[in-house]
Formats: C-alpha cells, structure tokens, sequence
C-alpha cells in the first residue's frame, strides 16, 4: 500500500490527500513533524518537507503538484487536470495562485504563525503577521466568489485540482476560525459544496494537539 508521509495543518499535504481519495486510491498516512530533520526522512526527500508519497515499489516522490500530476497520469478517472490544453493551463494557473500568493498572504501568515511558530520555534505569534492574514484573506475570497460567479468551478464546469488547492489552504485556515464566511457568500456556498465531498471528511476529524478546531470547522452547514 502506498504511504503518504505528511502533517495535518499543511495544506500541500492535505492536497495530495484530496487527490488519492478523489481517485479512490488507498493509502496509509504517516505524521511526519518535518521541522525535526530526521535523517531517515531526509533521505526520502533532501529538502526535508512534507508531502512525501511512497510507492508499493519503495519509490519516493515529493513536492505536491508533482505528485498531483503523478497521480493524474496513473489514474486519469476521474479528470481533475483538464482534458484540453486551455484548461489545464487555466487549472494550473490557479493552483499557483493558491500554493504561491495565497499560501505567501494568508496560509504561511496565520497557520504558519498560530500553528508552525508554536511547534516549531515554541514563540507566540507575530502579531503584525496575524493582521496582514486577516488583511489579505478578503481579495482572495472576493476573487473565489467572482470566479464561481462565472463558472461552476473555480477553473470551468468540473471540479479540479485547482478547487482541492484551495480548499485545501483554506481548511486550514478555516481549523483556526480564521475565516469572515458570513461576508463572502458566494466563496461560502462554493466551499460548502466542496466541504461536503465525502473526499473532504477525513481532514475535517484531523486535530492538532492542544490545539481543537473552530467549532464550525467540521460543520457542513456552517
């Protein structure tokens, strides 16, 4: 069986996760706290980050949008890459959105400080950092609600990776209760259809220790 070592607030990992269980794949999850360096992860992936899948073979594979499209080529059913060209391209466009000016804006400045500062470097959280998540999260929910405005998912008519990209960042951050749903209906009923996805269920029962989820955090009817 594969296994797929990763930690349960990293949105990259959660991506992967969406993905396997998308496709019905099996696999076995690792926790693996990467911040620690063990050598023996290492040398699974040099650059000692989370998610790293193995293979039944033994073959290690890192970075999420390689594994993502790894996984795409393997088992095509369902499509979540796009069939043709324009759409992959609009796809991955988006997943760069995401993983890059999302995840640099918002994910790294209120998880990565509320989450990874206390594990990780056992600090508080900055402050100014918190802000600027909270600042930042509205243009990106403004664009999700223009996007689902004009199609019926983020990247055209079906649900994609670019849709498990975000959603994934955004239940993360959505475990803190870091979101203003109630000000951006049409982002709400979006993620509240992809929340739903039998696919989303095993991430809505993840917890951190010391550290329980918002109370609408697993609520489908938030």
């Amino acid at each position: 069986m594969r296994r797929l070592y990763h930690f349960p607030l990293s949105p990259f990992c959660r991506k992967i996760r969406i993905v396997m269980a998308e496709k019905k794949l099996q696999f076995e999850l690792v926790e693996e706290p990467a911040w620690e360096r063990r050598p023996a992860f290492l040398a699974l992936n040099p650059a000692g980050e989370v998610p790293v899948l193995i293979e039944p073979d033994g073959e290690a594979l890192a970075d999420s949008q390689a594994i993502a499209e790894y996984l795409e080529e393997l088992e095509p059913e369902p499509p979540l890459l796009g069939r043709h060209p324009r759409e992959r391209a609009e796809i991955r466009r988006l997943v760069n959105w995401f993983d890059r000016k999302f995840c640099t804006e918002v994910t790294d400045n209120l998880v990565g400080e509320k989450v990874m500062g206390r594990l990780v470097h056992k600090t508080g959280p900055d402050s100014r950092a918190i802000r600027a998540g909270h600042a930042n999260i509205g243009v990106h929910l403004d664009y999700i609600g223009f996007l689902v405005e004009r199609r019926n998912w983020l990247a055209g008519d079906r649900l994609s990776i670019a849709d498990i990209t975000a959603a994934a960042h955004l239940s993360c951050v959505d475990y803190l209760g870091d979101i203003p749903w109630d000000d951006y209906e049409e982002a709400k009923v979006w993620y509240a259809r992809i929340k739903s996805r039998p696919s989303l269920r095993p991430l809505l029962a993840d917890l951190v220790p010391g550290m329980p989820p918002a109370k609408v955090y697993a609520d489908l009817d938030f």
